[in-house]
């Protein structure tokens, strides 16, 4: 049985001082991200979530409004097809990466479609849900998604500059601290972080300020567009169990990407914000 976690409320985000930083880098694998060059930035104070927003936290949302996700009203979402089970019925390949299939009737409660469900991911971050779906949420909790800027101040806990939230170093002593893919992808991940597909919000050490799985785990929607290079598209932040070095090294405090506001997918999720009190 998954850990339960704390039920997500705006007055028990964690504070997050104003400051200066180093936001971006010159790690300039993917040119069209543009997270680089880098900067400094100032901030003001904010107060952000501990974790991801969790399948009890959003399953709590949907009792009281009703709410449907873009993906219920749609009639599928993306699935990694490494999670499909072998006798999955034929699904059309996103064409530029065919690892992902469409899958009918996937959703929040369903993440690889009909015959799953959520029994022992209670406290795994909720997916396939659209950037729509999390402002809705955010509005409903009283708070908001995070600008970009936020996300990575708030992802670096305190360590300028660092590729990582504890440091640069991707396993220090030999020690995983977040869950991204191993093995050979698409067509292997070996779980040697101790998961394959989504790991409970707080499954791993937080950062210096007490945030939990900042990088890995789930893409993160933040309320920014993603700027001309992709016109329309939201940002996301932090990776997922999907990113490989081999295709994807974006699992980094300044690694950014993004998807329409429409997109829905196994390995997008969000957290919650707020200003100050």
């Amino acid at each position: 049985m998954s850990e339960p976690v704390p039920t997500m409320a705006v007055d028990g985000l964690v504070p997050v001082p104003g400051g200066a930083f180093t936001m971006g880098s010159d790690e300039d694998r993917y040119p069209g991200d543009r997270e680089g060059p880098p900067r400094v930035r100032r901030i003001a104070g904010f107060r952000i979530a501990a974790h991801a927003v969790s399948n009890d936290d959003f399953a709590a949302f949907v009792a009281e409004t009703g709410y449907l996700t873009t993906a219920e009203r749609e009639g599928w979402s993306f699935v990694f097809a490494g999670l499909l089970p072998p006798d999955h019925p034929p699904t059309l390949p996103f064409p530029r990466a065919p690892w992902w299939r469409r899958v009918p009737g996937a959703a929040w409660r369903r993440p690889e479609g009909p015959g799953s469900g959520l029994a022992g991911r209670g406290s795994h971050p909720v997916v396939h849900v659209s950037w729509a779906d999390a402002r809705a949420y955010c509005r409903w909790a009283g708070g908001r998604l995070p600008t970009e800027t936020e996300w990575e101040y708030a992802a670096r806990g305190g360590l300028d500059g660092a590729r990582y939230p504890w440091g640069d170093e991707l396993t220090p002593h030999g020690e995983h601290r977040m869950n991204v893919f191993q093995g050979r992808f698409p067509r292997h991940d070996s779980g040697e972080d101790g998961f394959v597909g989504t790991a409970p919000v707080t499954a791993f050490p937080p950062n210096g300020l007490g945030l939990h799985n900042m990088t890995g785990n789930v893409w993160e929607w933040c309320v920014n567009r993603f700027g001309s290079t992709r016109p329309g598209h939201r940002a996301m932040r932090g990776g997922s169990y999907l990113c490989h070095g081999s295709y994807c090294w974006r699992f980094r405090c300044a690694a950014r990407s993004s998807c329409s506001p429409a997109t829905s997918a196994g390995n997008i999720g969000f957290r919650l914000a707020a200003g100050v009190t």
